[in-house]
């Protein structure tokens, strides 16, 4: 079936293809890209984006010698088929199988894991330091997309490299797009410079014709300089010290490959400016290019979900996603508060934020890749009476923990987090797993941390938020609201107040959030086995209901706390500490949490499963505990 992809497992099989049928090689891998992803889900658009542009980068450079930093890894699906992958694309983003993104451990090819935005020029830069340090020789390339320059660290890093003039090459994919339409000036500019090609072909033929009259050179130069303050919007690149070249098309293969030839023999600090389209070859994606960043198995033909027979088995036992539930509360607040505003870090559609924003748009700010600038603008909204709601998938949020410290909770200022993606995300994997928050944030003064079980709680909850004087968190997994809370009392609670949801003699489950289901699912087991088991639905890790907790202990020694996150700073290691102030020394405490170690791709219910989360476990070891002997002097 391929006349050309069969025969390449490595980039020096792709340099045997002439360069006049490398847009044939393209082609296979477009057709392929689309097939294999309709299959296992992934990130399709950016990928078929920057199709041409990984072929040409391969058939140039000599990777693993030369390095390619790729900014965000979601580009380089090419990549990986270029450099002997291309048989494994069937387990993308599966358990054991392929990451979504560029990883060291699984190719050489791959310098560094990227899963989030902004990092590539700063890592190119550090990797061409360290080989003129060695006195090396290799290329050094980062591939960046336009909306990754809205992150503070890629212009932190520019600014660093356009210092330091090390011989490397940034290609900046302009393709408009991040995940979301890009914001902001950076993107105004690149479109003005997308308008305006004629500097460089200006300056193109004025070097070309003074290539025979060496002392006229540098009386040129100065003239050169003004046209380019003439005919450039702001010339930022090369006032920041790269030589730029572009914009050129991303999509015609041949004179990339002229292009790269040519930039890359000046040995220069330089900067390529590439055009491409996101989504190209895929009449779904071009259509909408947000629809296809990110997509689950669908039919190649219409675009359209294929829903697996689990799925399907599953949707009728369950509510709407918790994102939309947090947005149908924000909307429904914000129409009785005209002081809420929503802001997010380029991700209206993942948070859901796209719906408030059509309601209110003077209200929604999306600030760009920023997580850093969203806090403290938030922050500073705050000081100037608004009350604003940050919604930023919790390992996003990672990136602001000064801002959250500095520019918030020190400045006693009230900010509503909205922790979208808080657990296990299944094929996103490692980079995305929401499972430290509740360790970043737990140790901020005053900081409040809950998780709603349904929509109700997830309303409750923002209200208080709204109205608590310092920082407030919620955190919500990538999952529907489960069916199973329907008939549940709605009494409305406070801050640190948690609800008994069954009661039981024989043992304690502490569960917050999405681990609450679990609980009264293993409680189901337990209660068939004999055993009467008090579920407890915690709805905050911080500050703890102490009264609860003490009440269980007298009813039973066994405590047992359930959570979604690693077992260092999360909720169970809170109740360790609420019973060591409290000097309480006769429990049995045992924490079911994931271990404290990087988790790969994979279902989130399997993922679950294999590190003892799931329902059926869980009712085993509380099983073998209770049979074992009864409880002892034991916090572990």
């Amino acid at each position: 079936m391929w006349q050309w992809i069969e025969k390449i497992n490595s980039p020096e099989d792709l340099k045997k293809v002439p360069l006049d049928k490398l847009s044939e090689v393209a082609n296979e891998y477009r057709t392929f890209l689309i097939e294999s992803v309709a299959k296992t889900g992934g990130h399709l658009g950016a990928s078929l984006g920057a199709l041409e542009l990984n072929v040409a980068l391969h058939y140039v450079l000599q990777s693993p010698q030369d390095k390619i930093c790729w900014d965000v890894g979601h580009q380089a699906y090419v990549h990986k088929m270029i450099t002997g992958r291309r048989n494994q694309m069937n387990t993308l983003r599966q358990a054991a199988g392929l990451s979504g993104f560029p990883s060291p451990f699984e190719s050489p090819h791959d310098p560094f894991i990227v899963g989030h935005a902004g990092t590539a020029i700063s890592q190119a830069l550090g990797l061409a330091v360290a080989r003129d340090f060695h006195k090396g020789h290799e290329e050094i390339v980062a591939v960046v997309g336009d909306g990754a320059l809205t992150s503070g660290l890629a212009l932190e890093a520019l600014n660093n490299a356009g210092h330091l003039k090390r011989e490397m090459l940034i290609i900046l994919n302009d393709n408009e797009m991040s995940i979301s339409k890009n914001v902001g000036g950076i993107s105004k500019y690149l479109n003005k410079m997308i308008t305006n090609p004629l500097y460089n072909r200006v300056r193109s033929e004025v070097e070309k014709q003074l290539e025979c009259f060496p002392r006229l050179r540098r009386f040129a130069a100065a003239g050169l300089e003004g046209i380019k303050h003439l005919l450039l919007p702001g010339i930022l690149f090369e006032e920041l010290g790269f030589r730029y070249f572009g914009p050129i098309d991303g999509h015609d293969i041949a004179g990339l490959v002229q292009t790269l030839r040519k930039v890359l023999s000046l040995r220069e600090c330089s900067l390529l400016h590439v055009v491409t389209q996101k989504g190209k070859g895929c009449a779904f994606t071009e259509k909408d290019a947000e629809k296809g960043h990110g997509v689950t198995p669908f039919d190649v033909k219409t675009g359209e979900k294929i829903k697996s027979p689990k799925e399907i088995e599953k949707a009728g036992e369950e509510g709407i996603p918790y994102t939309k539930a947090f947005v149908q509360a924000l909307t429904k607040i914000a129409r009785e508060n005209p002081e809420v505003v929503a802001i997010t870090a380029a991700m209206p559609s993942g948070t859901g934020l796209t719906d408030f924003q059509a309601e209110f748009p003077d209200r929604f700010f999306d600030v760009g890749i920023a997580e850093q600038h969203a806090v403290t603008f938030a922050g500073a909204l705050s000081k100037g009476g608004m009350r604003p709601v940050c919604a930023i998938y919790s390992t996003f949020l990672q990136r602001s923990q000064d801002s959250l410290i500095h520019d918030v909770a020190l400045q006693r200022q009230p900010l509503v987090l909205a922790l979208d993606r808080a657990g296990l995300v299944g094929a996103d994997g490692a980079t995305h797993n929401g499972i430290f928050d509740m360790s970043y944030l737990g140790h901020i003064p005053q900081a409040v941390i809950a998780a709603p079980i349904d929509e109700k709680e997830m309303e409750a909850m923002l209200r208080l938020g709204f109205n608590y004087p310092h920082l407030f968190a919620i955190r919500y997994p990538r999952a529907n609201v489960p069916k199973i809370y329907g008939p549940l009392p709605a009494a409305p609670f406070a801050v640190g107040v948690g609800q008994i949801l069954t009661e039981g003699q024989d043992a304690t489950f502490l569960a917050l959030g999405s681990m609450v289901e679990t609980a009264l699912k293993a409680h189901k087991i337990l209660k068939q086995e004999g055993v009467e088991v008090r579920v407890v639905n915690m709805r905050f890790a911080k500050p703890l209901d102490g009264r609860l907790i003490l009440d269980s202990l007298a009813k039973s020694r066994f405590l047992y706390t359930l959570e979604e996150h690693v077992l260092t700073g999360g909720f169970g290691s809170k109740v360790l500490e609420f019973l060591e102030q409290r000097k309480v020394t006769d429990a049995y405490v045992h924490r079911f949490a994931l271990p404290d170690e990087f988790i790969e791709q994979g279902a989130r219910e399997a993922l679950l499963d294999y590190f003892g989360l799931s329902p059926g476990k869980i009712a085993s070891c509380v099983l073998s505990r209770l049979r074992f002997d009864s409880p002892v002097s034991l916090l572990s």
